[in-house]
């Protein structure tokens, strides 16, 4: 997750966006561009071949919807970069729903791995996979967000150690637990023991 731009300059523009500055956003755009850029590429793996949206297309939505949101305090640049994951994983989620009313057919099943090559986000997949998540943060904030910092933001096991302020190895612990419970709240006929 580096970058040539640094987290304090980051940081000063966040401050100055959630204290009202609208134009502050113009100005933290381009510094934080790229790192979208590489998230959204990161998601769009992800899906299917023939996706609609293109990593360009989805960073664009996702400051539309940035723009659209008053008064958010976002504290630092790695927080900044989870926030706009999560956004940009609405924006698929949006746009699987838009798919499903048009009532295209959708498979059924959920691979789910330690690599987290997890399914189409243009489906009921990614629907299923949503609701789990937000399942899962409901019992434990930090392994939720350690799901999304190692697998959707794409950071090693060392920088998602750094940004939750635990060990590697109560990363790879939590790692291990989220994916079984995943795996068992998403495959309910096919449990994996849960371990912590």
């Amino acid at each position: 997750m580096g970058g040539a731009t640094s987290s304090g300059e980051v940081t000063a523009w966040l401050e100055r966006w959630a204290h009202g500055e609208p134009a502050a956003l113009d100005q933290l755009a381009p510094l934080v561009y790229d790192q979208l850029r590489a998230i959204a590429d990161n998601l769009l793996r992800n899906e299917r071949y023939d996706h609609t949206l293109q990593p360009t297309a989805l960073v664009n939505e996702t400051f539309l919807k940035l723009l659209g949101l008053h008064k958010l305090s976002l504290n630092d640049r790695s927080h900044f970069f989870a926030f706009t994951a999560r956004l940009m994983r609405r924006v698929l989620i949006d746009h699987a729903r838009r798919l499903k009313a048009e009532k295209r057919a959708l498979p059924d099943h959920l691979p789910l791995d330690p690599e987290l090559g997890w399914s189409s986000s243009a489906g009921e997949q990614s629907l299923d996979l949503s609701a789990a998540l937000e399942e899962l943060e409901a019992l434990d904030a930090t392994k939720t967000r350690a799901i999304e910092l190692r697998y959707f933001l794409g950071c090693t096991v060392d920088e998602t150690a750094v940004l939750l302020g635990v060990s590697g190895s109560t990363v790879d612990r939590n790692l291990r637990f989220s994916l079984a419970w995943l795996h068992r709240r998403l495959h309910p006929g096919n449990a994996v023991p849960l371990t912590e």
